[in-house]
């Protein structure tokens, strides 16, 4: 222990002392710079709002680019062959159609070698009688549609006072002498009861009367509006019941002349739906007074929602039947429905 207490030490040396006799100032390490702040992040563009197409529009689409096909001339030559053999027998077959829904009068002046035409048409079943079916059921398609589509609960319009025009007398031959008033009866057939019955002018004013503005289209292109009273057609149906299973109803005039002044019956068939319509009257009155003769008297067929051809006038015989009756203007090349 006393040697290690004999080593020598090394001399501590003091700082030397300021003039002062203060001690030294320490030295500070230099402070470090500051970092910059970093750079504002740019906020993106503000992006575009997606474009859109006018309503109705569809969006541009692209289309693909064109097929090209090549075909060699030996397989063109072929299919133009083929079309032009079709376009021939599909022209030839057309006119051959056509030929066959002339008139007969119009063939013969054809200068035209129609005979043998006309032999191969028989031949093939295509026969004026055939060709007489085939128009009719043409004729009446749109027929068929209307009556499809009616409705008793759809009413033609009516209309104000201001509004009547004057009603032309569109008797299709002379009208007929007002001797006829005198003896008038409205003769009724196809009853519930099994019998005919002549009803008198004043049983039918004594049905409920019903009035209405309507109008009147003829089939010749004329429109007149009237004001027209008179029983409804169902009613007359109430008082006077058809018998069971008949469908429609057809009304005579027997006063009716030709142009000559010889007589020519009238005659129209409606369905009794036709009939049930509420708009449909059995007209007595014109402008609130009878109907004169040039107009129907004393009773006359209003049914607006059919042509004027349907609205018989000087009524004098109805017949219920359950199979469609003749029809005089569809026996000369009409429809039967002949509906607005």
């Amino acid at each position: 222990m006393a040697a290690d207490d004999a080593t020598p030490r090394p001399p501590v040396t003091e700082p030397p002392a300021s003039p002062a006799g203060n001690p030294p100032p320490v030295e500070e390490p230099p402070a470090e710079p500051t970092p910059a702040p970093p750079p504002p992040e740019k906020e993106p563009p503000p992006k575009e709002p997606p474009r859109r197409e006018p309503p109705g529009r569809e969006p541009a689409r692209i289309e693909p680019p064109p097929r090209v096909e090549s075909i060699d001339a030996r397989t063109l030559a072929r299919r133009t062959r083929r079309d032009f053999l079709l376009f021939s027998a599909s022209a030839a077959v057309a006119a051959g159609a056509f030929w066959w829904l002339l008139p007969d009068d119009t063939k013969s002046r054809a200068p035209l070698p129609h005979d043998w035409l006309d032999t191969l048409e028989a031949r093939l079943g295509a026969t004026p009688e055939r060709r007489e079916k085939f128009l009719n059921r043409a004729l009446t398609f749109d027929d068929d549609v209307a009556e499809a589509l009616y409705s008793i609960d759809r009413r033609v319009r009516t209309f104000r006072p201001s509004q009547i025009t004057d009603l032309p007398n569109n008797y299709g031959g002379q009208t007929p002498s007002p001797a006829y008033l005198a003896s008038w009866r409205l003769r009724i057939e196809g009853l519930q009861s099994g019998r005919a019955t002549d009803v008198t002018l004043d049983e039918i004013l004594r049905l409920p009367r019903r009035e209405q503005i309507t109008r009147l289209c003829c089939v010749e292109g004329w429109s007149a509006i009237a004001a027209w009273s008179g029983p409804r057609f169902a009613d007359v149906l109430t008082a006077y019941p058809p018998a069971s299973g008949a469908r429609y109803a057809q009304l005579v005039s027997e006063v009716n002349l030709d142009a000559s002044g010889d007589p020519d019956p009238y005659y129209v068939s409606i369905d009794l739906p036709t009939a049930h319509h509420p708009q449909t009257l059995l007209a007595t009155h014109l402008g609130g007074r009878p109907l004169p003769v040039e107009h129907g008297a004393p009773v006359r067929l209003l049914a607006p929602m059919k042509l004027g051809l349907k609205n018989i006038k000087a009524v004098t015989r109805i017949v219920y039947s359950a199979k469609e009756p003749p029809d005089y203007w569809n026996e000369r090349g009409y429809s039967k429905y002949d509906g607005l």
